[in-house]
């Protein structure tokens, strides 16, 4: 994500995040009138912002700094809220125990990541 002079890499998040943007805008529209669906899509895509955000700031970061640390913290709180939230709305749709699975493994997601980041090597 780092442009640090690579053109083709900026052109490519560019790129990105106009899909994400069109993406967004044709998702808010076919949801017009459906408030929980249009505040859902607009809250997942200003999750996902920050989390380019905060992914861009850890990179960034000099190892072991205090900017590294808040941004990792970031990262994994926007990465659950993502989870939970995409859990959220793909597990109503399932039959029960495949509802239950969804959650399991959004549960196992976050704990993984949490090791990952914070407690693993």
């Amino acid at each position: 994500m780092d442009g640090g002079g690579h053109g083709r890499s900026s052109l490519l998040t560019m790129l990105g995040l106009g899909v994400l943007a069109c993406n967004s805008a044709a998702a808010v529209y076919r949801s017009w009138g459906d408030v929980a669906s249009v505040l859902f899509v607009v809250s997942a895509t200003a999750a996902l912002l920050l989390l380019l955000h905060f992914l861009r700031r850890f990179e960034r970061a000099r190892p072991g700094g205090d900017d590294r640390g808040k941004a990792k913290a970031a990262v994994w709180a926007l990465t659950t809220l993502l989870t939970a939230m995409f859990a959220s709305r793909v597990a109503p749709l399932m039959p029960p125990l495949v509802g239950v699975a969804v959650w399991v493994v959004a549960v196992a997601t976050v704990g993984g990541g949490f090791w990952a980041l914070f407690i693993g090597p």
